[in-house]
Parts: C-alpha cells; sequence; structure tokens
C-alpha cells in the first residue's frame, strides 16, 4: 500500500498494550480502506505474549472497539502456527486459506484445519473456514494442475472458483508501494483477485438471507 513504516507504530503497540486501536489505523490511496501495519518487531510480540494472561484474545478484545465501523476487517496473518495467527483465529469470524498450487502446500493445509478445529474447541465456537484459495497456479505445471484436482476433490464447496494464476504484476506491484488494482487494475493478477473479492462478497449476502 505504499506506506513507510518506519517511525509508524504498528501492531506490535497493539499486543504490547501500550497503542490504542484507533490511533494505529492509517489511510490508504483507496478511500474505503484502512490499514493498522506490522514490521518484524512482531516477532518480539510474539515471544512476549507467552507469559501473558489471555494471551490468545488480545487482538479478538482490540477489535471489538472499531469493528461495526467496517464492513470487513481482514486480518493478514504470518505463515506459520503461533500465537499471533492464533490470535487471528480467535478473533474471526472466518478464515480463508490460501494454498500454493505446489504438492507440500496440501500437507500444511491439513495441519492448518486441524489447528483450526482446536480453535473452534476451545477459543472460537463459531469459527468458519470461508474458503479455500489457490494461488501461484500454472496452468503448463502438471503438478500445478494436479493439485487443483486433488483439492477441490477433497474439499468441493470449500473451494473458491476464483484461481490466482502466476502474474508478473502481482510480482511487480509491492515493488512499486501500490496493490495491483492501482498498478494495473487490466492485468490478469488484478482481475482475479477481483474475482475473489466478489465472490467473498456474494457468500457474505447469500449467508445473511
Amino acid at each position: 500500500m505504499g506506506i513507510e513504516r518506519n517511525g509508524v507504530r504498528t501492531l506490535y503497540s497493539l499486543f504490547t498494550g501500550d497503542g490504542d486501536i484507533k490511533n494505529l489505523k492509517l489511510k490508504t490511496d483507496l478511500s474505503y480502506l484502512d490499514v493498522i501495519p506490522a514490521n518484524i518487531d512482531l516477532i518480539g510480540a510474539e515471544i512476549e505474549l507467552v507469559g501473558k494472561n489471555g494471551r490468545e484474545s488480545i487482538l479478538k478484545d482490540r477489535l471489538e472497539e472499531i469493528k461495526d465501523e467496517y464492513e470487513f476487517i481482514i486480518i493478514d496473518c504470518p505463515p506459520s502456527l503461533g500465537l499471533l495467527t492464533v490470535n487471528a483465529l480467535t478473533a474471526a469470524d472466518s478464515v480463508l486459506i490460501p494454498v500454493q498450487c505446489e504438492y507440500y502446500a496440501m500437507e500444511g493445509l491439513t495441519h492448518l484445519i486441524n489447528t483450526i478445529h482446536l480453535i473452534q474447541n476451545s477459543l472460537n465456537p463459531s469459527l468458519e473456514i470461508e474458503g479455500i484459495l489457490l494461488t501461484m497456479h500454472d496452468m503448463r505445471n502438471n503438478i500445478s494442475n494436479q493439485v487443483v484436482s486433488e483439492i477441490r476433490r477433497h474439499f468441493g464447496k470449500k473451494v473458491f472458483n476464483a484461481i490466482i494464476h502466476r502474474n508478473v504484476t502481482l510480482s511487480e506491484a509491492p515493488s512499486h508501494g501500490k496493490p495491483a488494482i492501482l498498478y494495473d487494475i487490466k492485468s490478469r493478477g488484478a482481475q482475479n483477485y477481483l474475482d475473489l473479492a466478489k465472490e467473498v462478497i456474494r457468500n457474505a449476502k447469500d449467508s445473511v438471507r
């Protein structure tokens, strides 16, 4: 999003207890999108959380203060199953699971779903799986196509129709400090993510009916 993170207060402040969530929000070039940034300091926050009471629900408690201001709050998790991810799963209504179209990604998916079940049984009974998103798909790659087939066979309707294909625009956009839809909205990568957004919104409306 082109946010300069040096000198900006981040999620670290939220987890360590010295940050008001309303003061951490930053405006972006998209009028309908605010961001609370994070940086490498979050590694330290994970260590500091270990000895805290109620450490699994810190993020949930803080988000209660602002959740009525937004239609959607998206929590971007690290690629690990530590306390930060547990906080996110405890706070969330649903979880969107991105899966790279590679063989070992399927093994990671199994571990994550097991973790989600543990969270449902102990910390967040209402947590649902929003859907599984297939990413970095290359139609020229047999393994990539096999992964798509296997995941669709195992998880059926839980897999989004939208697929994120390998696309140079998605690689270039971050280096220009822009999301793909502002860098090149006509690119295949941007269109893939717009398809996903439409599907998520459509599913949300259907669940309300």
